[in-house]
């Protein structure tokens, strides 16, 4: 079983919204809530960048271009961090990839493909 399962991603048309989902089915409570988790997203011929991520501690940071658009969340009970996506643009298309980092611990998911087209 994967440590990151991904879910949410399509196809959209621009100006249009999606969410994604993050869950760590394999985290115990007590190590998801001191565990940042990420969304990344590596678009083709370009390098992986950060999106948004969360601290334990609610946090929140996000990359220039995506401010004010997307909305990152978690619901530590249900061990699932959230990547709400509104006013998509054609180049938010990429591959979205979920991680947590805990100390030197990382795990990354699977990814996820966000299409933005009309």
């Amino acid at each position: 079983q994967r440590q990151l399962v991904e879910s949410g991603g399509g196809l959209v048309q621009p100006g249009g919204s999606l969410r994604l989902s993050c869950k760590a089915p394999r985290m115990i409570l007590s190590s998801y809530v001191i565990t940042t988790m990420g969304w990344y997203r590596q678009a083709p011929g370009k390098q992986r960048e950060l999106v948004a991520n969360i601290t334990g501690g609610g946090t929140v940071n996000y990359v220039d271009s995506v401010k004010g658009r997307f909305t990152i969340s978690r619901d530590n009970g249900k061990r699932t961090v959230y990547l709400q996506m509104n006013s998509l643009k054609p180049e938010d298309t990429a591959v979205y990839y979920c991680k947590s980092n805990r100390g030197a611990i990382d795990y990354w998911g699977q990814g996820t493909q966000v299409t933005v087209s009309s």
